[in-house]
C-alpha cells in the first residue's frame, strides 16, 4: 500500500539523539505488530516492561551505545501505569520521547480474539466474578467475560491512553500499521502533530479522532457513473468538487476552526490532534477536503495524512 503522506521534515539523526517509544493499548489491538515494525527498523525492543524499569534501560542503553529504544506497556503493569506520565516528562529532558497508544473498537477485538482463538489476559479475572451466575450456567460466559475484560483493561490503561499519538487500529491491517507506526516515530517529538483522516461514516468514526467534521451534505461524486470508480485524489473527481461552492465553503469553515484553535492546543502542550473528515463512502468528498487541507496547514505544523477507506482498499 502506499504509506500515509507527510509534511514531516526528517527525523532526528539517530546517531546523535537518543530516542524512546513507549508502544501501550489494548491487547489484540496490534502493540506486536508495532513493536515488531520498530525492531526491524534498528530499535532496541522489549516487551511488557514494567514502568519502574523504563529509566534504567534508557540509561544503560545510553551507556552501551544503542539510541534508539522502544518498550511496551501493557495493563499487567497496572499498578505502575499512574507513574508513566510523569516518568516520560522526566526522560524528555535526555530522550527524544514518543507515546504511542493503539486503540480499538470492542466488537473489532472480541472478533480478533475469537479468529485467533487466543485468550484475553483479563478474561480469567472477569470469568472468577461471573462464576454460577445464569449467563455462565447457559454457556454465555466467556462471550461476557471477554467484553468485559476489554473495558476493565481499557480502564487501568485510561493513564496511558491521554498521552501522545492515539492511534485506532481498528479498520487497519498489519501492513497498514507497521507504515504508520514508522511513519510516527519519524516526526521529532517536540512538534505538534495534526493528522487529517478521511472515513466513512458507514464504517464508523475513527476513534482517535480529536474532531470530526460530517460532510455528507456536499455533492457527491458518487452518483456520477464517470467518477464513481475514481477517488478524491483524482483531478476528474477534483474538478467536480471545486466547481462546487458548497466544498470550498466547508473547506474555508473548517481551516477557520482550525487556525483559530490548533494554536491554543500547541499552547497547551499537546502533542497529538486529531482532524477526522467523513463522507458516505469515504472515496471521494471527505479524501478531496483532507489532501487539500493536509496541503494547506502542513507549512505551519507537522502534518500526517491518512485516507482510512483507501487504506483498506489497497490492502
Amino acid at each position: 500500500m502506499t504509506p500515509p503522506a507527510s509534511h514531516a521534515p526528517p527525523p532526528p539523526d539517530p546517531r546523535s539523539t537518543h530516542q524512546l517509544v513507549l508502544i501501550s493499548g489494548l491487547s489484540g489491538s496490534g502493540k506486536s505488530v508495532a513493536l515488531a515494525a520498530l525492531e526491524d527498523s534498528g530499535y532496541y525492543c522489549v516487551d511488557n516492561l514494567p514502568p519502574q524499569l523504563i529509566a534504567a534501560l534508557v540509561e544503560q542503553t545510553r551507556a552501551s551505545g544503542q539510541l534508539r529504544v522502544a518498550v511496551a506497556v501493557d495493563a499487567r503493569s497496572a499498578a505502575s501505569l499512574d507513574d508513566v506520565p510523569a516518568l516520560l516528562q522526566t526522560l524528555r529532558a535526555c530522550c527524544d520521547v514518543h507515546a504511542i497508544y493503539l486503540d480499538c473498537a470492542t466488537d473489532t477485538l472480541v472478533q480478533r480474539f475469537s479468529e485467533t482463538r487466543r485468550r484475553h489476559p483479563l478474561t480469567s479475572r472477569a470469568l472468577a466474578q461471573h462464576a454460577g451466575s445464569p449467563a455462565a450456567a447457559r454457556g454465555e460466559g466467556y462471550a461476557n467475560a471477554l467484553i468485559e475484560a476489554i473495558e476493565l483493561e481499557r480502564e487501568l490503561l485510561r493513564p496511558v491512553a491521554e498521552i501522545g499519538l492515539h492511534v485506532d487500529t481498528s479498520q487497519m491491517k498489519a501492513a497498514q500499521l507497521r507504515d504508520w507506526i514508522k511513519q510516527a516515530v519519524r516526526v521529532p517529538a517536540s512538534q505538534m502533530v495534526v493528522l487529517f483522516e478521511s472515513f466513512a461514516f458507514k464504517r464508523g468514526v475513527p476513534l482517535d479522532a480529536d474532531y470530526v467534521f460530517d460532510v455528507r451534505m456536499l455533492p457527491n461524486p458518487h452518483y456520477d457513473p464517470a467518477l464513481r470508480p475514481l477517488t478524491g485524489r483524482d483531478a476528474p473527481v477534483a474538478e467536480f468538487l471545486l466547481r462546487q461552492p458548497e466544498v470550498l465553503q466547508m473547506q474555508a469553515d473548517i481551516s477557520a476552526f482550525l487556525q483559530r484553535w490548533l494554536p491554543r492546543l500547541a499552547a497547551d502542550h499537546r502533542s497529538y490532534v486529531g482532524v477526522a473528515i467523513g463522507c458516505t463512502g469515504g472515496q471521494h468528498r471527505s479524501v478531496f477536503l483532507s489532501e487539500r487541507l493536509s496541503s494547506e496547514f502542513g507549512s505551519r505544523y507537522t502534518v500526517l495524512l491518512r485516507h482510512r477507506e483507501l487504506g483498506a482498499k489497497e490492502q
